[in-house]
């Protein structure tokens, strides 16, 4: 097991395998919905382990504020416009994405995949009760899906290497990660080489939604680019982390062109 994160080479946007758009070094992937699901789905027909971020304006402001963070953020194989803040920013810059790839839509569209083509996947995060009610919703939606596992995201850094031995073991071809922003980028990319699983993505608070806790915003509210205000609504306690949001719209107009060039983090 190694003491510290794995450091994989930073991918420039020319030596990325689709069209990207860097947004303070960090490349966004442009391709739509479709598009990134059958760009790993070859990943996992060839067993080419990708660490996958879902991307929004609250990690690139993290990002910018501590390197060691925007280093896990730009070095991840695939980054998924999620954020609509982010969308706005790369349309801003005059380098527009096809659409925004919300990270709950990617990780059912990758399901809706595996369930045809028989993948495995595991579910790692938020609370026993949460993720026990998340998977036990999915192996109903996904009968096709070989579901090999699932377990809390509440563990220290001295149980880490259990956690990994067991997902190790398991190989899943899909293993969703639910755990704070803080600590769930960090972890994939720390173990992403010993995990050995296919496709590594962070979905945030997707098991919450998944398993009833949470509702999602109704299409009205994606439709017009408002599921943070639905969201906030359920979670008053998240006001502070949103006021990010206008402070990164705010940074953007300011900065113009400089968006597309990497930033020393301030």
């Amino acid at each position: 097991m190694a003491n510290g994160p794995s450091q994989p080479e930073s991918q420039s946007q020319s030596q990325r395998p689709y069209p990207s758009v860097s947004l303070y070094g960090v490349p966004f992937s442009r391709m739509d919905m479709k598009e990134t699901v059958a760009y790993l789905a070859d990943k996992i027909a060839s067993r080419t382990p990708q660490r996958v971020v879902t991307g929004n304006p609250i990690m690139l402001m993290e990002g910018l504020a501590r390197p060691e963070f925007m280093r896990v953020l730009a070095t991840a194989d695939l980054i998924v416009p999620d954020g609509v803040g982010a969308v706005w920013a790369a349309a801003r810059v005059g380098q527009p994405v096809k659409e925004r790839v919300a990270g709950i839509d990617l990780m059912h569209e990758l399901l809706r995949e595996g369930d045809r083509r028989g993948w495995s996947a595991y579910l790692l995060g938020s609370t026993d009760e949460v993720v026990r009610a998340a998977y036990e919703k999915l192996v109903r939606q996904y009968p096709g899906v070989r579901f090999v596992g699932c377990r809390n995201g509440f563990f220290t850094e001295a149980e880490d290497e259990a956690v990994v031995a067991r997902i190790r073991e398991l190989a899943p071809d899909l293993l969703f990660v639910a755990r704070s922003m803080s600590t769930q980028e960090p972890w994939i990319a720390k173990y992403e080489k010993q995990l050995g699983a296919t496709v590594m993505m962070g979905v945030g608070g997707s098991f919450d939604v998944i398993s009833g806790k949470l509702k999602r915003a109704p299409a009205l509210f994606r439709k017009l680019r408002l599921e943070w205000l639905y969201r906030l609504i359920q979670e008053p306690s998240r006001f502070g982390r949103m006021l990010v949001l206008p402070r990164f719209a705010l940074k953007v107009i300011r900065d113009g062109a400089n968006v597309l060039k990497p930033t020393e983090p301030s």
